[in-house]
């Protein structure tokens, strides 16, 4: 009972911000003398701390608790085509450590590829470690259909991996003791989206662009796995018949158009650079920005291309789920400013509801970052779960993480 009590509490301040003890007692109908207990055990582990004062319109101010970030971090790790990348979150959502290499995994094998993503992992528990910080835990986001039960990537198609178990392999490298979950990156970025406490982000789509697409549906705040979990993968959806090969091996399907590839395919021949994957995806990017805003018109052509795709898919996906938004993250909101306006063209004229059925187009602000952030984010979760997982702060000093 005083673990939910105390989870109660810390998913509030986290959904709501910063609150004073007698606005709590008030909005989670508890006496104040229990709030102030709660808030007292929360202290004492770490994890909320004193705000300032909080002038409210009746009775006296009073002196308002938040998140603390100094106690605790959840890691989020993610494989990619081109890159592997780590960050770690303190329960504030601050940024304690972050990490991405740029890697063609094209030219590794998986156990490479998770010899290298282990090493990440573990120096940036190291980071974690010199900031005083507990790690709750890490996630590993991974591109493609994930047997969640046993952690087994069943199909990676444009890693052109298939039935790789990453989570005992992960373990393997890591050692006995680390806690590792794995879950679909396209399921990750959704997560990180979806802002808990802002009505507008409750019902969302994630379009996650890289060389595939993915992403993830958010319903009523809840993300929606399917029946056995394969939802959200928007990329193999058909909008070409007789088109170009997937990578999963059928024809015409929407990340053979919409995807990082068609996007370098159409803007440059094979020895510029952009499409050298040995750089990493910011500069290739920038340079397609560059291109662009110089005017060259063969990249915008390009970029006038896969906006027309990216629209086409995107009213499809509206006309079947009418999202209250559809948020484009990885690639798409890096050249997000140049395809807004033919994306929003499609979605007023293929949905057939009026006014797009009030969906908007968002881009995201967290970039390629957004897998690893909702990693880290769940990793976290079971700290919001139950609070008292958390070693008290002198334990935590004397047997650093656990």
């Amino acid at each position: 009972m005083r673990s939910a009590k105390l989870s109660l509490v810390l998913r509030h301040l986290r959904d709501h911000g910063p609150r004073s003890r007698a606005r709590l007692a008030a909005e989670l109908d508890l006496p104040r003398s229990a709030v102030s207990a709660l808030v007292g055990d929360l202290e004492e582990l770490g994890l909320v701390r004193r705000a300032g004062i909080e002038r409210g319109n009746l009775g006296r101010p009073g002196t308002a608790v938040e998140l603390d970030g100094s106690t605790v971090c959840g890691i989020g790790a993610e494989i990619n085509v081109n890159h592997i990348a780590t960050i770690a979150l303190d329960l504030a959502g601050d940024v304690v450590a972050e990490h991405r290499v740029a890697l063609d995994a094209h030219r590794l094998t998986a156990p490479e590829v998770l010899d290298r993503l282990a090493a990440l992992v573990t120096q940036t528990e190291a980071d974690v470690r010199v900031t005083g910080h507990q790690v709750a835990g890490c996630v590993v986001g991974v591109a493609g259909l994930l047997d969640r039960t046993h952690e087994v990537l069943t199909v990676g198609p444009n890693l052109r991996w298939k039935d790789v178990p990453v989570g005992a392999e992960l373990r393997g490298r890591l050692g006995a003791g680390h806690r590792v979950a794995i879950e679909n990156e396209g399921n990750l970025a959704a997560i990180a989206e979806a802002v808990p406490g802002d009505p507008t982000r409750q019902d969302i789509l994630v379009i996650f662009g890289e060389v595939g697409v993915g992403g993830g549906i958010v319903a009523d705040g809840r993300l929606l796995r399917g029946h056995q979990g394969y939802a959200g993968e928007f990329g193999h959806m058909i909008v070409e018949p007789g088109g170009r090969r997937c990578g999963c091996g059928r024809i015409g399907c929407w990340e053979t158009v919409a995807g990082l590839r068609a996007l370098l395919d159409a803007a440059a021949d094979p020895d510029d650079p952009v499409r050298d994957p040995a750089l990493s995806l910011d500069e290739r990017l920038g340079e397609i920005n560059r291109r662009a805003e110089l005017g060259d018109v063969r990249t915008l052509d390009a970029l006038d291309q896969v906006g027309n795709a990216i629209g086409t898919g995107v009213a499809m996906l509206t006309n079947a789920l009418n999202p209250a938004a559809i948020v484009l993250s990885g690639y798409f909101a890096v050249i997000g400013h140049h395809l807004q306006p033919t994306i929003e063209e499609h979605l007023v004229s293929g949905v057939l509801a009026p006014q797009a059925g009030g969906t908007r187009v968002e881009f995201s602000t967290l970039g390629f970052t957004a897998a690893v952030r909702g990693g880290a984010t769940v990793a976290l979760q079971p700290v919001f779960d139950d609070p008292t997982v958390v070693a008290p702060r002198s334990d935590a000093l004397v047997g650093g993480t656990r």
